[in-house]
């Protein structure tokens, strides 16, 4: 797994961060084990060596820029290089647009589709979906329930997909966004080359994406080679990014290529698509965090509730919160995904134990659960609450009564905490920090 290849690089970052001082033995050690951690994640041997003839050269060759002592500067070297061998990304630009989607038979690309309509729908634009599969049972009907899902039409069920294709397009030319799902092969053979030509021909497509599934590893390189070859693709969407020690190869070779990384699959809800950043990846690899990602998350979730969220955030920074305001912060953690991908994406939110992580999300859904079995007056009055009222709240939610007094005293040890931020100096810095007005 990602995580496996993640704990590795950490630990060789650590030896640098650790040591009293750096020398020569000190950079050799640290780079050996940088290199016995990114052939592990199948990343191409030759990359590597030349990858760690560099970080060597620099560390003790470049001199630190001002202000910056010896470790920060090795550092600051290891984390460039190893950024260097993923390669850059590029985001799809939110404009009118027709994307075809390619790749071979099991990497991903009908789901991906879905992802893809998901993420632009996200954005406000009006997608559709066109299933140009005519080739392999039950394809259409697979991306109509994806589609059904999200609530985005697809025009498909012809025989012929220059035909299908042709159709979705004066169908659907009113949309933003028009995806367009071609068949795959266990190979690239020259059929299925054929048919690609064709339909790139009819549908002049501003975007050809290839869909690569990351569990293979070195040989994403030779794919996306292959595939631009071919018809000349324009960006990669990597798939199964969470669950495959051979991420790390599959990024590096495709960054080889030139072709650049456009999103990676990072699970298999029809959110779970990310736009891919080198720099953003390896700090969350690195156990660093990736907050720049979590604002977004959060400010998709937030879509619509912006007024409603600041008044809250202005009730609990004064220390003047109700339950109500607190279960409308949970919903909001709750719209931003599973709680282990919020957690990958806080500094050390990589250590977490997956057990930990899972009793917290359990907790708070069980605190949610007793919330939504009191009534308006007691989340809104907290301190109305009684022996009867949690005798009948627990009751009502199907859980003991120590459970109701659990979350009576997180709520009371959060408004203790709030309370001291409340003097008016402490309040107007954190909300300048916030964005919040007084």
């Amino acid at each position: 797994m990602l995580k496996n290849f993640g704990e590795a690089l950490r630990s060789a970052f650590r030896k640098i961060a650790n040591a009293p001082f750096i020398d020569r033995d000190l950079i050799k050690e640290v780079v050996r084990d940088i290199q016995r951690a990114l052939i592990a994640g199948d990343v191409n041997v030759k990359l590597v060596l030349e990858m760690s003839k560099r970080i060597e050269k620099r560390a003790l060759e470049e001199k630190p820029l001002p202000g910056m002592s010896n470790r920060e500067h090795v550092l600051k070297i290891l984390h460039e290089e190893l950024a260097s061998i993923l390669g850059q990304g590029r985001e799809l630009p939110l404009k009118k647009q027709r994307i075809m989607m390619v790749g071979l038979y099991g990497q991903g690309k009908t789901t991906t589709c879905g992802k893809l309509a998901r993420f632009f729908q996200k954005k406000g634009m009006k997608v559709a979906l066109i299933a140009a599969d005519v080739h392999r049972p039950a394809a259409y009907e697979q991306l109509k329930q994806i589609a059904e899902k999200i609530n985005v039409p697809v025009y498909g069920g012809n025989d012929k997909a220059e035909k299908v294709v042709k159709e979705g397009l004066d169908k659907f030319a009113k949309y933003d966004v028009v995806i367009i799902d071609t068949a795959g092969r266990h190979a690239l053979e020259d059929d299925l080359i054929k048919e690609m030509k064709k339909i790139a021909k009819i549908a002049h497509p501003d975007e050809k994406i290839l869909v690569i599934d990351a569990s293979i590893g070195q040989q994403a390189g030779k794919q996306a080679r292959a595939f631009n070859d071919a018809i000349g693709i324009t960006g990669v969407i990597l798939t199964k990014m969470d669950g495959t020690a051979k991420g790390g190869g599959a990024l590096s070779a495709v960054a080889e290529t030139g072709a650049p990384i456009l999103y990676i699959g990072t699970g298999e809800h029809i959110d779970d698509l990310e736009k891919f950043d080198a720099i953003r990846f390896l700090s969350r690899l690195l156990g660093m965090g990736d907050l720049q990602t979590l604002i977004e998350k959060a400010e998709e979730a937030a879509k619509g509730k912006e007024k409603k969220i600041e008044e809250t955030a202005k009730k609990m920074l004064s220390g003047k919160f109700t339950l109500l305001d607190m279960y409308e912060q949970m919903e909001l953690l709750s719209g931003m995904g599973p709680f282990q991908k919020i957690a990958d994406l806080l500094p050390l939110g990589g250590k977490l134990k997956d057990e930990d992580v899972y009793e917290t999300q359990k907790k708070l859904k069980k605190f949610r659960i007793i919330m939504d079995s009191m009534t308006k007056k007691e989340l809104e009055n907290p301190n109305i609450i009684k022996s009867s009222h949690i005798k009948r709240i627990a009751r009502g939610a199907g859980v003991e009564t120590r459970d109701v007094k659990e979350l009576l005293r997180h709520y009371n040890m959060s408004k203790k905490l709030m309370k001291s931020f409340s003097n008016k100096k402490m309040q107007k810095k954190l909300m300048k920090q916030f964005g919040l007005k007084m």
